[in-house]
């Protein structure tokens, strides 16, 4: 089948006793992410559902098929200079198979939640992080970026204080 990579991309996490399973992203050269920690997945390609996506994806870089999973927010990712993407942000707590010991994106850890802060991360990610944590149902959050730098954030359509917010000074 002729895959063709295109603007919507999914990210999932998984939890498992207390935990989130994260990706250190050190194996491709020139990647975006290169020495990042996120989760697990990637581009949708051609006539790809996001479902189809995450499912996909998950199995690629896990070896684990999901068998639970949430939508829970879609992540309008910014980077300037690169083209725009999509994220479909979900989560999964429920799965078949034997994590893999190699993945060609990173290597895959199970991380403490109250740890994943201290990672290097994307500083929007913590904005969903403590989205997924207060349980918001859904959400749209739009990250601009210069490069690492965090320009703007906005939560459902309204500028978000993200540094007031991950401090619990800023409401929703």
């Amino acid at each position: 089948m002729e895959t063709e990579k295109n603007s919507l991309t999914t990210l999932c996490y998984l939890e498992q006793d207390g935990k989130w399973l994260m990706m250190h992203r050190v194996k491709k050269e020139g990647d975006v992410n290169r020495d990042k920690w996120i989760g697990v997945g990637g581009h949708a390609e051609r006539y790809e559902s996001p479902e189809d996506c995450l499912i996909r994806e998950v199995k690629e870089e896990t070896g684990l098929e999901l068998a639970g999973y949430r939508f829970r927010g879609i992540v309008t990712f910014a980077l300037l200079g690169v083209e725009t993407q999509y994220m479909c942000l979900y989560t999964a707590d429920r799965w078949e198979g034997e994590l893999s010991e190699t993945c060609r994106e990173g290597v895959l850890e199970w991380v403490e939640k109250e740890r994943v802060p201290s990672l290097n991360l994307w500083a929007g990610d913590l904005v969903f992080f403590r989205l997924l944590e207060l349980e918001r149902p859904f959400f749209s959050l739009k990250l601009v970026y210069d490069r690492d730098v965090l320009l703007e954030c906005v939560l459902d359509g309204k500028p978000l204080d993200y540094e007031g917010f991950l401090r619990g000074e800023a409401a929703l």
